[in-house]
């Protein structure tokens, strides 16, 4: 069966923090109620701790490194799912179930499968 990654964008905040206690348990909410299509998941750390890392010069160049987000943006790649589905239609369907879609964006692409 096909699989699809669903990017969610959102507020870039913690969330594990007190105050995103709710939404998360919306998160948790979607994940039971899709758990037979959903392969994997994960919610990231924001973005300030994130390491963007070049290579000047291409391969065997020297590896640069910066610390936090690439961009100041108002939502950000905050986590993803994994979505087994028959189609893009039905894997557009569950991803407009993820509480990211409700306030922020949910980007579905499809996987392509190793060989």
């Amino acid at each position: 069966m096909p699989q699809y990654l669903a990017l969610t964008y959102t507020a870039d905040v913690d969330w594990w923090a007190p105050e995103q206690a709710a939404e998360l348990a919306e998160y948790r909410q979607f994940a039971v109620d899709n758990a037979g299509s959903l392969r994997a998941s994960a919610v990231l750390h924001p973005t300030a701790t994130a390491t963007v890392v070049r290579v000047e010069g291409a391969r065997g160049g020297k590896v640069v490194t910066t610390d936090g987000p690439y961009a100041e943006t108002k939502e950000a790649l905050t986590g993803y799912y994994l979505i087994e589905a028959a189609d893009l239609d039905e894997a557009v369907a569950i991803a407009a179930q993820i509480p990211a879609a409700w306030g922020g964006a949910v980007e579905v692409r499809p996987v392509i499968a190793a060989r």
